[in-house]
């Protein structure tokens, strides 16, 4: 029990020298009057991971698969972004070619996110927002906003 004790207090010193050495929290978008921000206008719609949105659906015994396209009846990953990690809030698709994998962004009326996805759909100044919920995502709709880039 003692020797739990003495790695758990170690445990939470490192935490907290990492918290006071690395300013804040890990993550924290760069302040609002940064040079790097830059303004585009772009279409915004939303999406979430369900089959209508993201272009899936389940064979008779229940695997998810692609429904159309070149890809079709191949194996989907339900929930997984092209980056390869799992969507969530602040996951953002876009065109590649317009803004490149990682790329932060400030979207009003959703907050902060990455671009970690991209869509069949999304071509040129188009983002798609990542909601937990259809229902979420329809709410959304189609927005025509001014975005804040932040540059890498």
């Amino acid at each position: 029990m003692i020797r739990f004790a003495k790695i758990f207090l170690l445990g939470l010193l490192l935490l907290v020298a990492g918290c006071a050495t690395t300013g804040g929290r890990r993550g924290d978008p760069p302040a609002a009057n940064d040079s790097r921000w830059r303004t585009m206008k772009m279409t915004v719609t939303g999406y979430c991971p369900c089959g209508e949105c993201c272009g899936w659906r389940r064979t008779w015994y229940g695997r998810p698969v692609i429904a159309s396209g070149p890809h079709a009846g191949e194996r989907k990953a339900v929930g997984i972004t092209a980056s390869g990690k799992r969507a969530g809030r602040g996951t953002i698709a876009a065109d590649t070619d317009v803004l490149p994998m990682k790329t932060q962004l400030f979207v009003p009326g959703y907050g902060y996110g990455t671009v970690e996805d991209t869509g069949g759909a999304i071509k040129g100044q188009k983002l798609d927002l990542f909601f937990d919920t259809h229902a979420k995502a329809r709410q959304w709709g189609v927005k025509r906003l001014n975005v804040r880039v932040l540059l890498p």
